[in-house]
């Protein structure tokens, strides 16, 4: 009777040593996976990073003039109570570390200042971000954002559609992603001036020849200009951030690959000790019994 007891428990911790085996393997074989996967992400985002970088630079005398024009024609905000315009671009893509929700935090903290405020947000992933309690507050959300580059086009379209809309407000901004270097960027917003703000302007009259269709055709032309720029801003600091997470998450893989290998070794060998010691047992036994 204890002879059977004995056979029956090193087989039982047999059964176990292979089957800790077994899960190890098959969790090492899903990092390596994910690292491949990550790798391959990283060198995506990096080429893309270098064109979208390429494309900032020619973008960023868009947004520098006109807000070099309200700075020289001292805009200033609307007075009244239209409530406050906030325009938040981000994209539909993820894996980019704190690019959507530092913008989505922002904009919680001044809805909760001003509840007389409207959102427009050109990307799905704030819109994520503020649907669930904030969802009234959302006037317009564009989306399609971020899979390709964006163009001037691209903004005007959503320029135009803002300007449609009849949103109202006395005061807005813009809310973006600067690009700043490969490692960081720094969310960053832009003051946007209605129609009626800029013809009130202090020293408009320094212009000549400005009557009310040529500031409403540059204030259509300078929403757009400054869609653009921020776009852009945002869509550099996007690869840039996700290019860096990437890098980050094979790194972490391949510790994760180093330690799981020496888990498996250790396991392995001691699979293959505990087999020897019983082998030995049983040979000592039976010398014993002859």
């Amino acid at each position: 009777m204890f002879s059977r007891s004995a056979a029956i428990i090193p087989q039982c911790q047999q059964v176990r040593g292979m089957a800790t085996l077994k899960m190890i393997s098959i969790r090492l074989k899903s990092v390596k996976n994910i690292q491949k996967i990550t790798q391959s992400m990283k060198m995506v985002s990096a080429a893309k990073y270098t064109k979208a970088e390429r494309e900032l630079k020619l973008a960023r005398p868009y947004g520098i003039g006109a807000q070099e024009f309200y700075k020289k024609a001292e805009v200033k905000d609307e007075e009244g109570e239209k409530g406050q315009l906030i325009i938040a671009v981000s994209s539909d893509r993820g894996l980019c570390g704190a690019v959507h929700s530092s913008i989505g935090r922002i904009v919680k903290t001044d809805i909760a200042a001003n509840p007389n405020t409207k959102v427009v947000i050109v990307g799905d992933k704030v819109r994520n971000i503020l649907q669930r309690l904030y969802a009234k507050n959302i006037a317009m959300v564009v989306t399609e954002v971020g899979r390709k580059p964006a163009v001037f086009g691209d903004a005007a379209l959503v320029a135009q559609s803002i300007i449609n809309s009849g949103i109202e407000f006395s005061k807005g901004k813009i809310l973006f992603n600067a690009f700043r270097t490969v490692v960081s960027f720094r969310t960053t917003e832009m003051p946007l001036y209605s129609q009626n703000a800029v013809a009130n302007a202090s020293k408009l009259p320094v212009y000549d020849s400005l009557d009310s269709d040529v500031i409403q055709s540059y204030t259509e032309f300078s929403l757009a200009s400054l869609l653009f720029y921020s776009m852009k801003e945002n869509a550099t600091s996007e690869q840039s951030s996700r290019m860096t997470a990437m890098d980050n998450a094979s790194k972490n893989a391949g510790e994760m690959i180093d330690k799981l290998t020496m888990t498996f070794n250790r396991t392995r060998q001691a699979v293959i000790t505990r087999e020897l010691i019983e082998i030995i047992s049983g040979a000592a036994a039976l010398e014993t019994k002859n």
